[in-house]
Parts: C-alpha cells; sequence; structure tokens
C-alpha cells in the first residue's frame, strides 16, 4: 500500500466490521479473546472512507493490541486491517486455501521457527504437491504434475522453476541417502519463502482479481 486509505480497498475479508475472532494476541498467542479499550476513527475529507483505530485487551494474558481496520469506500463488502505488534508464534495460513495444504504450511513455518530445517523442506514439498493435485495436476510424481500445470499455463515459467527448487529440495531431506548433508538453513528458508509466493499466486492473488472485478462490476 502506498496510502493507509488503501487499506480494505483491494483485498480482505467478507464483510464491513472488524471481526475480533480474527485477531491473535501477540504474547501468549491466544486467537480470539480481547475486549475493546478504546475505539477513535478517522474520516476521508472527500468520501465517507474511515480508518478505525482500535486498541483491544487479551483476556487471557491482559496484553494490548492495536488494530487499524477500514472497510471498502463504496461497496462496504470487504475490509482488512493490520495489528501492532503483530504475534511471531504460530504460523496463520490463508483461509481459501485447502485444508492439506494448510496443515503442511503451518508445519513448514513452524519447522523454521524451531530451526528443524530438513522438516522445513519436507514440509514445503508436502505443501507443493497438495496444492498442484488441487489444481488437477496429471502424473506419476511431483516433477511430472508441476510440468503438467506449467504446460496448461497454470504456473508461469518461473513459477514452473521455482517448484521445482522447491521439489528437488524437499526430496532430499524425504528420501536421503547415507551421504546426504543436513538441509542448509538458508535453502530451508528460502524454499518455505519461494512456497508463501507460489501459493499466493495460485490462490490469493486470483481471488483478488475477483473481487476486483466485482467491485468495478457494482460501482458500474
Amino acid at each position: 500500500m502506498e496510502s493507509w486509505w488503501e487499506l480494505g480497498e483491494s483485498s480482505g475479508f467478507s464483510g464491513d466490521k472488524m471481526e475480533v475472532w480474527r485477531l491473535t494476541c501477540a504474547f501468549c498467542g491466544e486467537k480470539g479473546h480481547f475486549e475493546l479499550r478504546f475505539h477513535g476513527e478517522k474520516r476521508k475529507s472527500t468520501s465517507n472512507k474511515r480508518l478505525n483505530f482500535d486498541v483491544y485487551q487479551c483476556t487471557n494474558c491482559k496484553g494490548f493490541i492495536h488494530v487499524i481496520w477500514s472497510a471498502a469506500e463504496f461497496t462496504g463488502t470487504i475490509y482488512s486491517y493490520q495489528v501492532l505488534p503483530w504475534s511471531i508464534g504460530k504460523a496463520e495460513p490463508s483461509e481459501i486455501w485447502p485444508e492439506a495444504v494448510q496443515r503442511y504450511w503451518v508445519q513448514a513455518h513452524e519447522s523454521l521457527r524451531t530451526e528443524n530445517w530438513d522438516a522445513a523442506a519436507t514440509m514445503a514439498r508436502s505443501a507443493l504437491q497438495a496444492a498442484m493435485r488441487n489444481k488437477g495436476a496429471a502424473g506419476a510424481n511431483l516433477k511430472k504434475e508441476i510440468a503438467d500445470l506449467a504446460s496448461k499455463r497454470i504456473l508461469h515459467p518461473m513459477m514452473e522453476d521455482w517448484s521445482n527448487e522447491v521439489r528437488e529440495l524437499g526430496n532430499d531431506s524425504a528420501h536421503p541417502d547415507g551421504d546426504a548433508p543436513p538441509t542448509d538453513p538458508q535453502d530451508a528458508r528460502d524454499v518455505v519463502r519461494f512456497l508463501d509466493f507460489l501459493l499466493f499466486y495460485l490462490y490469493d492473488f486470483p481471488k483478488q482479481i475477483t473481487e476486483y472485478r466485482e467491485r468495478r462490476g457494482s460501482a458500474k
């Protein structure tokens, strides 16, 4: 974003009000257990667009978080938010990803957090394969499934290359030989980051485009 007024305009969650159950405490990791302690807002000078400033207190640990959120200016059908401080605990996957993809993705990120580099690479590979199969990939192995989606133009050539990076490093961890070196920590971080981009490309980006078109259509 180039301006806070863009919050909630191009992507977000269904609705026009902040849903507390989505929030995670940055201190104790509890989700959805908050009480509103302060609400303020700022209106855009040229429209009814509002930026909301809320302070919530966690009912579990009594810590505070600051949430800035806003609904779409004209349609009011989506909203988005940012939290400070943000949680650095358990990673939260996109809710539109398939369940299996979410599960493996969370384990990949959790393995990074605990510095289990081999496990991170293996879980990244599992998340990748779950995504390929969810998108209808055909093939006897993951390499052929990736090539199949690329041939159907579901995967961009660069995304195909990235997918094979995740596959190859995951293969080394999932099927090691006796002399195989341990997974390099930076390699593990990189392939999980590649996986993040790939899942955004396959799932979140198309959703944002659809929301944009729907918003444009309703505004005409």
